[in-house]
């Protein structure tokens, strides 16, 4: 996993490349830190619900060619803008995985060790 988030900053106007420049100095200074990354990831998806919501909708064309050219800018720059949330199973997968592997390493500290884990009966 690298660094950079992965955007195409030439095809963007300026002050969109600032905002998503911003947004990727955001998430690098906040690597590693997953309570600081996951309050830059509502913020995120409370802006794209105020935006959609307050100026996306009330702008949605009017007549058949403004909606015919927003169709045509969807098929040919991508779907719908849809922040995706990680679903819950995903999390608890990862997880499952982690403490398994934490099991088997201890569990094999244990069977390498055996007197340095285990308490004599004297």
């Amino acid at each position: 996993m690298g660094d950079r988030i992965d955007i195409d900053f030439d095809q963007l106007p300026d002050d969109l490349k600032l905002l998503a420049q911003t947004a990727e100095q955001a998430a690098i200074a906040r690597a590693g830190h997953e309570i600081e990354l996951l309050a830059l990831l509502r913020l995120l998806e409370q802006l794209h619900s105020q935006i959609r919501d307050d100026w996306f909708q009330a702008s949605l064309p009017t007549n058949r060619q403004r909606l015919y050219a927003l169709l045509r800018d969807i098929e040919v720059n991508g779907g719908w803008p849809y922040i995706q949330r990680m679903r819950l199973h995903t999390l608890v997968k990862e997880l499952q995985g982690e403490l398994e592997l934490e099991a088997t390493t201890l569990g094999e500290a244990n069977i390498n060790h055996p007197e340095e884990n285990s308490d004599s009966a004297d």
